[in-house]
């Protein structure tokens, strides 16, 4: 009953996690967006006081339920980790704790947050890397979905769908992505919770928690038959069968061990319930058990050329699925070219280089949010402008920036502070983001097609949702002289309406600085 419990919430708390990053219309996150505060590593960043407490009493009570029902990562690792088990059963082991691993990943980790580079320290955080797995592979195959959904609604007249553009928005992020997934996939494939207990950083400070807990699962020695099925169904490895004993730090909790145990020896009780110790003669091997366990050795050794052949199989497909991946890739980026009524080649825009990069409205300051980022993708999944972006720098690798190619941020919008579940992007108002200036035009006037093709413009004026643009003549002393834009930095928010709309290409007459703290108009 206890397995089947956890089974059915941490399907609930995954396919609800999984559509937040996946969906692009806002609903998910007005009813289930908190699913997305409650996790861990958010909630510290977040100074979320309340959601810390909630999960280390959770924690200090029930074990390292955390890791087997909220996290998403860990469910993803449930799913491989079931998957294999119905190729070869009974296929895990009692192995010791690597101290010296989870320590060092847990200092390194803590080491770069504690140094404002929460960029690094996302690549291991558990939150952070299934949101980019699921906003980097899984995202584009679903608007796919969606669009072609909306392409047989309308032959039927029906606009319930509508089309959204699939593109690819950061080659670096994606690859790390399809690194993290194939790693994931592997160490779930041969070990089940091998990620949680060497290589999280939650998971190891969720484990020195859950020593303590109050409730555990215990062994009855009197009703044990030393038979080892709970370890050899223990994805966390760590239930030792000779000594009776499990290792708490890396139990998460899971239940597989008390569904396996057919003379109910393993129970979840309170902590205060101490095992019975067998009697001596009950230890002591049975030549029944000696013949049943070199029987379990060959079988194990049997298996062993199958275990090879299939990890060469999944090597295989790996490398088949990356490059499928990358042809897509590359099949949606031509698809992007478009030309002007059938006539005419239409250039892409150019991202111009910027001193400073430019963050949401929310953000207050490049630091700030370089500090809280956890580079999960999820304002990058709900921004409706397509503005934001992972970034490419290594300074803020995969963290979000704002670029205006295709489309500028709308002073009404505040979807990506709405959704941030890290403190990165602090909630606002569109009043406030009215007059909030992340950054501010600057014109170049080299770029412009008044000056360069002698043509008559304009059009970043009167799409300035601000007025900071006024249009002046090029030649004060000529009454029909062309006019070229003439930029209030004061008044200017740096919403990226100009350089949007602006028709030069491949780079735009003017375009967005940032700012490093971001002002008040």
């Amino acid at each position: 009953m206890l397995k089947t419990i956890r089974i059915i919430a941490a399907a609930i708390c995954f396919a609800l996690i999984t559509l937040l990053f996946l969906d692009f219309t806002g609903t998910a996150h007005a009813w289930f967006g908190w699913l997305a505060k409650i996790q861990f590593l958010p909630a510290i960043l977040a100074l979320n006081f309340g959601v810390i407490i909630a999960l280390v009493v959770l924690t200090l009570l029930f074990g390292r339920v955390y890791c087997s029902v909220i996290c998403p990562l860990g469910v993803l690792q449930d799913i491989v980790s079931f998957i294999a088990g119905t190729r070869k059963k009974n296929r895990f082991s009692f192995s010791r704790e690597r101290v010296w691993l989870r320590a060092g990943m847990l200092a390194a980790f803590a080491g770069t947050l504690i140094a404002g580079l929460a960029s690094i320290a996302a690549l291991i955080a558990p939150y952070s890397a299934y949101g980019r797995i699921v906003s980097s592979i899984f995202a584009p195959f679903y608007k796919l979905g969606n669009n072609a959904l909306a392409y047989f609604a309308e032959r039927a007249d029906s606009y319930t769908f509508y089309s959204v553009d699939v593109w690819l928005k950061s080659a670096g992020t994606l690859a790390v992505a399809l690194v993290t997934l194939a790693a994931i996939a592997v160490l779930a494939w041969r070990g089940g919770r091998t990620y949680c207990n060497t290589i999280c950083p939650v998971g190891t400070v969720l484990g020195l928690l859950s020593r303590f807990s109050l409730f555990k699962i215990r062994i009855d020695t009197q009703k044990c038959i030393n038979c080892g099925l709970c370890a050899r169904n223990c994805k966390a490895s760590c239930i030792d069968p000779k000594a009776h004993e499990i290792d708490y730090s890396r139990c998460v909790a899971c239940m597989n061990c008390i569904g396996k145990c057919s003379k109910h020896a393993i129970s979840y009780t309170l902590r205060n319930s101490k095992s019975v110790p067998a009697d001596k003669g009950e230890q002591k091997k049975s030549p029944e058990k000696s013949a049943k366990k070199s029987q379990e050795s060959s079988g194990e050794k049997a298996h062993g050329n199958a275990a090879k052949n299939e990890n060469t199989t999944l090597s295989r497909k790996g490398f088949f699925s990356v490059a499928g991946l990358f042809a897509f890739a590359a099949a949606l980026r031509a698809q992007e070219k478009k030309i002007d009524g059938g006539l005419a080649f239409i250039a892409e825009k150019k991202i111009p280089k910027r001193a400073t990069p430019i963050k949401p409205a929310g953000a207050q300051s490049l630091r700030n949010f370089a500090a809280h980022c956890t580079a999960c993708q999820l304002c990058v999944s709900v921004c409706p402008n397509q503005v934001l972006r992972p970034s490419s720098d290594l300074a803020t690798f995969m963290q979000p920036e704002s670029s205006y190619e295709r489309g500028y941020c709308r002073p009404e919008c505040t979807r990506c502070s709405e959704v941030c579940p890290a403190g990165a992007i602090l909630p606002i108002t569109p009043e406030e983001k009215s007059s909030t200036q992340i950054g501010h035009a600057v014109f170049v006037k080299e770029n412009c097609v008044v000056l360069r093709d002698g043509v008559s413009c304009g059009n970043c004026a009167r799409h300035c949702p601000v007025g900071a643009i006024q249009m002046i003549p090029l030649d004060p002393a000529d009454v029909n002289s062309r006019e070229i834009p003439m930029v209030d930095s004061v008044r200017c928010i740096g919403c990226g309406a100009c350089e949007n709309l602006c028709p030069a290409r491949p780079f735009s007459a003017i375009y967005v600085e940032g700012h490093e703290a971001h002002r008040e108009v």
